[in-house]
């Protein structure tokens, strides 16, 4: 097995990591797929079981995105493939084993293929890759959750404005340390996004999508009672 490969695989396997899923069952009891809306994300963890392992299911889903991105991809057993001209190799292994990761988080083989729609995980890949744009991209995901209250809104927007801010950067204030690639990942990453958003989408147009009511710390539907 090459270098390549070795990397797709083990970004996989960590990207597969259900934190959400393993949160809720081992310290709750409770499978998250079962209760809210049904997703295996931080977001649905937050509603259903509270801000704790809400917090916890976000750190692991960002931190196996950023493990895959910086130190699965530095593993090397052989010789990679020479690069085209017109991209960096380093950027596209980094990529490549990012969009593993996320591909793990949404179709996880520890969790019998049923994830969560890989924004975290897709976050941490990024923050690996270029902290700097993602700082920026953050800012305006939380101006949009705090004016509108809708995290699926908030996340689609900012999933958009990563490839605009990473073409800002590097055409009008000429930083070549940000690769094509990145505008290539960022483009297509946002129309993976929006796909997976695509009920949100419709519930949105309907008026019946979740808002968040208030940003006080979350009890969850389980401190409520509810579940």
């Amino acid at each position: 097995m090459g270098s390549l490969s070795l990397i797709v695989l083990l970004s996989y396997l960590a990207g597969s990591i259900p934190g959400s899923v393993w949160v809720g069952q081992i310290l709750y009891g409770v499978d998250v797929r079962q209760h809210g809306s049904n997703n295996a994300g931080a977001t649905n963890v937050f509603r259903v079981l509270g801000w704790k392992a809400g917090i916890l299911s976000t750190m692991i889903d960002v931190g196996k995105g950023f493990l895959a991105a910086s130190l699965i991809a530095s593993i090397r057993i052989d010789d990679l493939p020479s690069q085209p001209a017109f991209l960096q190799v380093e950027s596209v292994i980094c990529l490549l084993a990012g969009i593993s990761s996320i591909i793990g988080h949404m179709f996880p083989i520890w969790a019998r293929f049923r994830g969560g729609k890989g924004v975290n995980t897709a976050a941490g890949v990024l923050f690996a890759i270029t902290p700097t744009t993602m700082f920026i991209v953050i800012g305006i995901f939380a101006i949009i959750l705090v004016s509108t209250r809708y995290v699926s809104l908030a996340s689609m927007v900012a999933a958009f404005m990563f490839p605009t801010t990473v073409a800002i950067r590097k055409y009008l204030f000429d930083i070549e340390m940000l690769d094509r690639s990145l505008l290539v990942f960022g483009v297509l990453f946002a129309c993976a996004i929006l796909y997976a958003h695509r009920s949100n989408i419709r519930r949105l147009i309907e008026g019946t999508e979740n808002q968040i009511k208030h940003f006080r710390l979350a009890h969850g539907m389980r401190g409520r009672g509810q579940i």
